[in-house]
């Protein structure tokens, strides 16, 4: 029996284009409720179940397409390409929503943690004002962007190795 052995890249592009998609959906959920600006968490934990859940699933089911002989290597080709695929796709929505879509949301972000910090009554108005120093820094849509998706491929890549040897199997 002769195996089709399908592209990884044609194969991942389009589950890493749901996971990006389902992404992308919680932040516009989180955004439009006001959970963003109240520092809410618990949506992202959906995200958090869901990245390595489509990240497993894409690997079975590429080893599945190719008569279930899958090598450890693919399977991290499969995850890694995956996890990227979807970081660059929210990556380029978080751009278009820093810069087009709400400009003003990034100061508002920022006036609600600095909000939060004073309601801790350890904290000074100059620990504040340094932590908000730091917080400013990092809060740079480019910079967010490229440590999403360096997450996001560290994340991939401990998860397709997982799958990989759990269900890898040589021909």
């Amino acid at each position: 029996m002769e195996t089709q052995n399908e592209s990884v890249g044609s194969f991942a592009k389009n589950y890493g284009l749901v996971l990006g998609l389902i992404l992308i959906l919680i932040a516009v959920i989180m955004y439009v409720t006001g959970l963003q600006l109240e520092g809410v968490q618990w949506p992202m934990y959906i995200y958090y179940v869901i990245f390595p859940a489509i990240i497993i699933y894409a690997i079975s089911q590429y080893k599945k397409s190719n008569a279930n002989i899958l090598s450890l290597g693919q399977a991290i080709k499969v995850g890694l390409l995956i996890a990227v695929i979807s970081a660059l796709i929210f990556a380029v929505y978080g751009l278009i929503f820093n810069y087009l879509i709400d400009p003003e949301f990034q100061g508002l972000a920022m006036e609600a943690t600095r909000d939060k910090l004073l309601e801790n009554p350890n904290l000074t108005e100059e620990l504040v004002d340094q932590q908000m120093v730091m917080i400013e820094k990092f809060s740079n849509p480019l910079l967010g962007s490229a440590f999403w998706i360096a997450l996001s491929a560290f994340f991939g890549l401990i998860y397709s190795l997982i799958g990989g040897l759990v269900m890898k199997k040589e021909a």
